[in-house]
């Protein structure tokens, strides 16, 4: 069904529709068009400030091509998209714009923020207790909302401004030279799109990794460490731990 809805394939699926008043071809054609109209709209609500990079036009046409080559893995429009950074990377036309694929990456971490599920903070107070008894073995188990995002680029700086159509802060960007390090969650005041140091965002994601607390630690010099766990446990980005093994990731 899906090579017939996106390559106008018909011969195979047509045998299992029964046509009535209109052909099977005909009823091909309503679904097919209301199933591409949807996903397409799906990659319009997820990447905005894309869509104004870029225009209309040809975001239009780059989902056309993307929703071809890339089948939904359920029925939930907000979860369909998360490759499109990728396919943007690949796609020719899209060369020019450096980066454009970090700003894509951006925007699926906003979205699966907003779209994640609740989930109550860890209990401090437990943790300390399994602290304690596992010497140094915890992982920590992060909030659904939790990622990271990295690009060479003030891919940060030039979402902000896009979505706010502010076209003296977008010439201001200077882009070479300006890497962004981010953590996006979501807060009690909605998503929030924060700026970090290298040693910061790779101590996060050693333990968005289920690394150990020890072996998170080992890796990373030159920072405050238990201060900025601390700083993550008091925000409520983690909600579990489970114990890992001695060599890391459990």
């Amino acid at each position: 069904m899906y090579r017939s809805l996106t390559e106008h394939d018909d011969e195979r699926a047509s045998a299992y529709i029964v046509a009535g008043e209109l052909t099977a071809s005909a009823r091909l054609d309503i679904y097919r068009n209301t199933f591409m109209s949807n996903l397409t709209g799906a990659l319009r609500i997820s990447y905005p400030a894309i869509r104004r990079l870029v225009g209309a036009e040809f975001f239009e046409g780059a989902a056309a091509i993307f929703v071809q080559q890339q089948v939904p893995r359920g029925a939930c429009l907000d979860d369909y998209g998360a490759e499109f950074a990728g396919f943007l990377e690949r796609f020719p036309p899209a060369a020019g714009i450096s980066y454009l694929p970090g700003v894509a990456r951006l925007e699926w971490a906003v979205n699966t923020a907003m779209h994640a599920p609740d989930a109550a903070a860890l209990d401090l107070d437990r943790l300390a207790a399994a602290g304690q008894a596992h010497n140094g073995r915890i992982a920590l188990v992060p909030h659904p909302s939790v990622g990271l995002v990295h690009d060479a680029h003030p891919v940060d700086a030039i979402w902000r401004a896009v979505l706010a159509q502010d076209d003296a802060a977008m010439a201001a960007i200077t882009l070479d030279g300006n890497p962004a390090w981010l953590l996006v969650d979501r807060e009690e005041t909605g998503v929030e799109v924060t700026r970090i140091g290298e040693n910061a965002w790779r101590l996060m994601s050693e333990l968005l990794a289920a690394r150990s607390l020890q072996a998170a630690f080992a890796m990373v010099v030159d920072m405050d460490v238990p201060a900025m766990l601390a700083e993550h446990l008091a925000a409520g980005r983690f909600v579990d731990f489970k114990v890992a093994d001695q060599t890391g990731p459990l």
